[in-house]
């Protein structure tokens, strides 16, 4: 059931893109990154459904991800693709004329593809936590990544974004505008994406020198429903033997621990952003904690 329910959530994303591409993007005249930038111009130049072309470009990255790197990530990533060019075939028989976003009918420029990226990344992102991806640029990186783990895809990606990019001056009439909207679409694209994948994993790390460690770490696990971990310490200067906590919370109760800590006095703290926790942090905990 649960595999079921994954492989829906699949064809109900690759659905929305599709209908995202025929209607902020195809009707706006500007390409989005990666391949589908590209099949995206040459539909505009020689009126190949992207739908085709995105079966031509991703089908043999498929079966390669799959004999060599992963075949659940490749099983996943196939039922997307092949949701997502059949919709559009089928969807460039659908008269969508009436609820299309057009640029040219006085309406902002900017928005169009603003909300298909914010509607790419989101997709994007769920598709990247249920082990799936929305083929091209993200099949190459994990073929490299399989035979090159050191090698920084972040430059290939930039490089075919920026080649997208300069070659859509050239098939959009020379013009500097579908530019600057396939880098506005990039832009707000990653940033979504990145946000769905780290945002609700983000928090901050608090090491807190003190002599009042166990009223503190009471503190923190009755009020914050996080614990700590105490830790000896010595200070460099005067060789005073200190306690030292490491307390990580969400981004919200900072405010909450400050006024923890101000209760008590010659406790010093610092403060870092942790990008990403893994196990059971979201959540207060319901068990009695203990300091670790």
């Amino acid at each position: 059931m649960k595999r079921i329910v994954r492989y829906l959530t699949f064809i109900l994303l690759a659905s929305l893109s599709a209908l995202s591409y025929q209607l902020f993007i195809f009707p706006n005249s500007f390409a989005p990154a990666g391949f589908n930038g590209i099949a995206t111009m040459i539909q505009h130049l020689f009126g190949i459904n992207v739908g085709y072309l995105s079966l031509i470009f991703n089908v043999p990255l498929i079966i390669a991800v799959y004999i060599l790197v992963n075949k659940e990530f490749a099983v996943n990533t196939l039922i997307y693709i092949l949701t997502f060019s059949g919709m559009l075939i089928l969807l460039e028989r659908v008269d969508l004329s009436a609820i299309m976003y057009q640029t040219d009918t006085g309406t902002s420029t900017i928005l169009g593809p603003l909300v298909a990226g914010i509607l790419g990344g989101g997709i994007l992102g769920i598709a990247f936590m249920l082990n799936c991806c929305s083929g091209g640029t993200e099949l190459v990186a994990a073929l490299i990544h399989k035979f090159k783990p050191a090698y920084d895809f972040v430059w290939v990606t930039f490089v075919l974004n920026s080649l997208v990019a300069v070659l859509s001056f050239f098939v959009f009439e020379f013009s500097f505008e579908p530019v600057i909207l396939c880098v506005l679409y990039c832009y707000s694209q990653s940033v979504v994406s990145d946000k769905m994948l780290k945002g609700t994993k983000e928090a901050v790390r608090f090491e807190i020198i003190t002599d009042n460690p166990e009223d503190i770490a009471n503190e923190v696990i009755e009020k914050l429903g996080h614990s700590a971990t105490l830790i000896n310490a010595e200070g460099c200067y005067t060789h005073n033997k200190k306690n030292m906590l490491i307390c990580v919370i969400n981004k919200h109760q900072i405010v909450q621990l400050k006024q923890i800590l101000a209760k008590y006095p010659g406790t010093f703290a610092n403060v870092s952003n942790v990008n990403y926790t893994i196990g059971r942090f979201r959540y207060p905990r319901e068990t009695e904690s203990t300091v670790s």
